[in-house]
């Protein structure tokens, strides 16, 4: 997963510095996306800055000077400082492309009118290096730059067709063939003489012939003050801020909503998430697949492309001969109209004489504050987002949970689910799909489900069911689980599940997000925006609302009543156990410290808290990067035993519920052969599972089983935030990781 971030002004004059300060902050606000390369792209000095009452250039080939572009390996501030300090980085000018040179940046340059770019990477194709990081160039020149957020399937075949054209390539990355087909597309054009291409034509050919999932945002010094950006499954926003006419320093904008048509000074942002654009404004466009929305000056167009993508067979050959789509009708008035094409035509050299229908896309409001997005008074997100737990559980739970007097029954209300929960309810089983902490939140709440509804429930790891083409059927109700809405293996089993006719339901934390829109129906968990990389609160909230889907199925079962009451008054205190839990701060502190040079741990859990040892196990490993394993305690006998020494550290999650019993065995177990014990349990138990003493013991609140996960999961997310913080690593930003994997 990558960040991409754009800014434009617009009849507004924002000194180099300004434009600098607001790409570099777009940026650390989606570090959380990569962090191991990062790049921009900004005018230099001879960019043309238009004013709308000038006229416009007569020809195409009226260029602006070759865009700046700065790219470095390492995070953000390894790119900041690298372009304030005029260090030697990897500055590509007209003269060569690998021309490695130094700048002087007039900062204090004023531009009325301004189109900059800036990504942030994480690695997929090439290792982090400046040759690899985004912008992606065209070639010498920089007639046209990418910054892409997504992978091209099939960019091996175009890349040998392009290098037949003479194009030589510079990097290892997916994208840069994207660059380079736009300039092959651009050149050929020009070569025709009898039409004068616009940028959304040339974007749009170029989409033709791309397949995968991709965010993109281009920028050409052929069409200066202009950029245009399209996706197809992968996340994109356009945030909009209209200034007053007597205040131009971004300090007010018009509630309408739709984006005023009139010349007023505006600030255009394009991002990959709404974290970036949300300290600007709150006004946003969340952007369709197959849409082409390009920003020229203050006209936005907004032009809708098919999914479809052309063969892999596509030949560059002499006779080819480029089809363009009719030219949407722009009228300088700001205003937002969405243009639909049938990409299939012109697949042939046909052309297209008429135009397409366009309809108005209404702005959204975004509903988070800024304060969400910064620490507050907490050194890094992972212990903010940790606990927050109390509050975020609350959100989740509101307005879901109906708890009348003595004569109304207690029930849960899913909007989202209400019009197919009979549907759910005559299932032939459901069946939750999911990846890393979103499968164990699953799994966690796979008993409660299965004992309140009486329907059979599989699990599946999304690529382990696309690898296998594991049978779905139409009586399925299939659940994908993400919280970023965005994840490339659950999309794509969501797409197979589709084609296979189940019943698809949507559990996210994303508004708006790809799951989000193409599943039937759906909950969002609303945990509030989680930056950190390792999932905290997300995880939480997921059990709550699979716990609460448990109860919506199973509420027509008058056996299950009582069960149901108890469980709906437990998750009614939940947000107080986690506040009291979380009390356990320093001890896990201390635990840290005794655990700080190890490089094992195993933890066995069984049960419900079968997912607790595994998300727990998971969590150590993500941000301590110490190898630790989570272990259903039924299967320790059967291999894992054979680790077992006074040496390595071993995690029992012995809390009361219906394997107490069993678990208690396996520390009697454990102990036999001298490990080295610490067991989790519910307050008043230690005696009885730790008798004589011998090992460390955690309690916990007691609370009705199938809550107990989301307790017991807070101590390990203490523990690895403490282990990481004491070995001196990234909690934020752990090794090669990144918040939501949207490639294979």
């Amino acid at each position: 997963m990558c960040g991409i971030f754009a800014y434009l002004n617009y009849n507004v004059n924002r000194e180099r510095r300004y434009i600098l300060q607001v790409l570099f902050n777009g940026l650390r606000r989606l570090e959380y996306r990569g962090y191991d390369s990062a790049g921009i792209s900004i005018d230099d000095y001879f960019s043309v800055s238009r004013n709308p009452d000038t006229p416009q250039p007569s020809s195409i080939n009226s260029l602006s000077s070759s865009p700046l572009v700065f790219r470095q390996e390492g995070n953000i501030e390894s790119l900041v400082k690298s372009v304030y300090q005029g260090l030697v980085v990897e500055l590509m000018v007209v003269l060569v492309l690998s021309e490695v040179a130094a700048t002087e940046l007039n900062l204090e340059e004023s531009f009325t009118t301004h189109a900059g770019i800036a990504h942030t990477r994480w690695a997929t194709h090439g290792v982090p290096a400046p040759r690899n990081s985004h912008p992606q160039t065209s070639g010498s020149g920089n007639d046209f730059l990418v910054v892409h957020n997504g992978v091209i399937t099939n960019y091996e075949v175009l890349k040998e067709t392009l290098v037949r054209h003479g194009f030589t390539f510079e990097s290892e990355t997916d994208t840069e063939v994207i660059p380079k087909l736009a300039k092959f597309v651009f050149d050929k054009a020009n070569e025709e003489g009898d039409q004068t291409v616009t940028f959304s034509q040339v974007v749009l050919e170029v989409m033709r012939h791309l397949e995968g999932a991709y965010a993109l945002i281009f920028k050409s010094r052929h069409y200066p003050n202009e950029l245009i950006a399209c996706k197809r499954g992968s996340p994109l926003l356009l945030g909009v801020k209209e200034l007053n006419d007597d205040v131009c320093n971004g300090s007010a904008f018009h509630d309408a909503k739709f984006l005023s048509k009139n010349g007023n000074p505006k600030e255009l942002f394009l991002s990959s998430d709404a974290n970036a654009i949300i300290e600007h404004t709150k006004k946003v466009l969340v952007i369709e697949d197959g849409e082409v929305v390009h920003l020229k000056l203050f006209l936005i167009c907004i032009s809708s492309s098919s999914s479809s993508s052309s063969s892999s067979s596509f030949q560059f050959d002499p006779k080819f001969a480029i089809s363009f789509y009719p030219t949407p009708f722009l009228k300088h008035e700001g205003g937002v109209s969405i243009l639909k094409f049938n990409n299939d035509k012109g697949r042939n050299g046909d052309s297209l004489s008429a135009r397409p229908a366009s309809v108005q896309r209404a702005l959204s409001i975004l509903e988070m504050e800024v304060e969400q997005i910064n620490k507050g008074k907490y050194k890094h997100y992972m212990q903010k987002e940790i606990h927050e737990q109390p509050e975020s559980l609350t959100t989740t739970m509101r307005g879901r949970l109906l708890r009348g007097g003595s004569c109304k029954a207690k029930t849960v209300l899913l909007g989202g689910l209400k019009d197919h929960l009979k549907t759910i309810r005559r299932s032939r089983r459901i069946v939750f799909i999911g990846c890393g902490t979103s499968y164990n939140a699953a799994l966690a709440a796979r008993p409660i489900l299965e004992e309140l509804s009486g329907v059979p429930v599989t699990m599946e790891i999304a690529s382990d069911l696309l690898d296998r083409q594991g049978p779905i059927y139409r009586e399925d109700t299939a659940v994908f689980v993400s919280q970023s809405g965005e994840t490339a293996d659950t999309l794509l089993a969501l797409e197979y599940t589709l084609e296979n006719g189940a019943l698809c339901v949507g559990i996210t934390n994303t508004v708006g997000s790809v799951i989000a829109r193409n599943t039937h129906c759906g909950v969002h968990i609303n945990a509030g925006c989680e930056i950190g990389v390792a999932s905290t609160k997300a995880y939480t909230s997921q059990i709550v609302v699979m716990a609460m889907l448990a109860l919506a199925i199973g509420g027509d079962t008058i056996s299950k009543q009582e069960r149901r009451e108890a469980i709906i008054d437990g998750l009614f205190d939940l947000p107080n156990k986690i506040r009291e839990v979380l009390k356990l701060d320093q001890e896990m502190k201390d635990l840290a410290k005794l655990l700080i040079a190890e490089q094992s741990l195993l933890v066995f859990g069984r049960g419900y808290n079968y997912a607790t040892a595994l998300e727990g196990a998971l969590k150590v490993k993500e941000v301590a990067l110490m190898h630790s394993e989570g272990i259903l305690a039924g299967e320790m006998k059967h291999g894992p035993l054979a680790l077992v020494d006074e040496n390595l550290p071993i995690v029992v999650i012995a809390t009361h519920d219906a394997c107490f019993s069993k678990q208690q065995s396996v520390i009697q177990q454990l102990r036999a052969r001298k490990g080295r014990l610490i067991v989790m349990c519910s307050k008043g138990d230690a005696a009885s599972v730790c008798p004589g003493g011998g090992c460390r013991v955690i309690e916990v609140p007691q609370v009705e089983d199938c809550l107990q996960p989301v307790v017991n999961i807070v101590p390990f997310q203490l523990l690895a935030y403490h282990l990481t913080v004491l070995r001196g690593y990234n909690v934020d930003q752990p090794r090669n990781l990144a918040k939501s994997v949207t490639t294979q």
